[in-house]
């Protein structure tokens, strides 16, 4: 597909605390790299440049960490830097993460000023107790006030993330986020259920007794709970985790689950283009270090830990799994024989007859859908698709 736009991965490595749930590629205390950290980003945007002119480019989404925790001016060079080395297109879809209470309204205005037209914050919860369990630095008031002072900047689209399924959440508090959350109303809303990763303070906790672990029976209930809040207040469910307004899904993360090109930037970001998948060195001094030397060594892919070649039954797999998370638009079978140049049927035809048979899976108008039930059990629908190896 050599015309399909990229999307673009930022990441930025930083926070002022790291929270109790994470285990992405973040840290805090480490102010001292800002500046060697965002020339060095700059570098790594700048190499693709040399072997491909100016590639165009849908969307961008600055994530992390804590985008915001940078200087200002240092978040205007990365995204004069993503203009230098790809076309981005007129309406590019450009999205900032920010923390609520941590951004102020002329944070927001600069960063519209600078092309970004999306913010992502990190609400959580609107549950005092439970932003202390997660470790969030802010308070439930000051969600508010954040999306106001966006709103007030002239931000016309938001996401809240939430999390659900913690230790002691009950479902009557669930409810009382979901309730905050749309009062404000944000054009998107994210849902996560909470994972215990391997590393994290809170697996930690649970692990010493300290919190009882996460129930996944109610937390299916808060699941259903969630889509029954938003669809009765004008939100309409595009992916598992995921919610809107009309035409405000996240353009961003549909590349992802179209199984389209997206170039990641900075440690540990990953890229899938050409069918190769590649991820960078996850150590920001590292990091750092390999792009100061890009000059003497120039290359594409200057942050390169690793790589793997996408065959093409992973590649089927793999726009199968991603794909029916789209709970709306599931996977067009037209779409499937073009990429591919096999019906759907022809390779998937045994799984897709069991999953209908199961009621888990459901064709209309030549779309591969979950049924609503599947949503639950979405990893043993998706594992029915992927090579046997993996």
């Amino acid at each position: 597909m050599p015309d399909t736009p990229f999307s673009l991965y930022i990441h930025i490595p930083f926070c002022r605390k790291k929270c109790s749930y994470c285990d992405f590629n973040t840290y805090a205390g480490l102010d001292g790299s800002f500046g060697p950290y965002t020339a060095a980003l700059c570098r790594e945007l700048a190499a693709p440049g040399a072997f491909r002119r100016r590639p165009p480019v849908s969307t961008i989404f600055i994530g992390g960490g804590t985008p915001t925790v940078l200087p200002i001016k240092q978040l205007a060079d990365i995204l004069a830097a993503c203009r230098a080395a790809f076309d981005v297109l007129p309406q590019a879809e450009i999205t900032s993460e920010a923390n609520p209470g941590a951004v102020d309204e002329a944070c927001l205005r600069d960063l519209l000023s600078f092309g970004v037209n999306r913010f992502s914050f990190g609400a959580q919860s609107f549950n005092e107790a439970e932003l202390t369990m997660l470790g969030r630095i802010h308070a439930a008031a000051d969600i508010g006030k954040t999306v106001a002072a966006a709103r007030r900047a002239g931000a016309q689209n938001l996401n809240l993330d939430l999390i659900y399924g913690l230790p002691r959440q009950t479902l009557r508090a669930w409810r009382h986020t979901l309730l905050q959350a749309v009062a404000l109303q944000p054009d998107h809303l994210s849902l996560y259920s909470l994972t215990l990763e391997r590393g994290t303070a809170l697996r930690a906790q649970v692990a010493r007794g300290e919190l009882p672990p996460p129930d996944t029976d109610l937390a299916a209930d808060m699941y259903e709970l969630a889509a029954e809040v938003l669809q009765v207040n004008g939100y309409a469910q595009y992916e598992i985790s995921n919610w809107c307004k009309p035409g405000r899904a996240c353009r961003h993360n549909l590349t992802y689950w179209r199984n389209l090109p997206y170039l990641g930037f900075g440690p540990g970001a990953h890229s899938f283009a050409e069918k190769t998948r590649w991820w960078n060195v996850r150590p920001v001094p590292t990091y750092i270090n390999r792009l100061a030397a890009l000059e003497a060594r120039a290359h594409p892919r200057p942050a390169m830990a690793g790589s793997e070649t996408i065959d093409i039954a992973l590649e089927m797999g793999e726009t199968m799994m991603l794909g029916l998370r789209l709970t709306a638009e599931g996977v067009s079978t037209a779409d499937f024989e073009t990429r591919f140049n096999r019906p759907v049927t022809d390779v998937f035809g045994p799984q897709i007859k069991k999953l209908k048979a199961l009621g888990l899976l459901t064709e209309d108008s030549r779309r591969l859908k979950l049924t609503p039930a599947a949503r639950l059990v979405g990893n043993l629908v998706f594992a029915e698709f992927l090579p046997g190896d993996m």
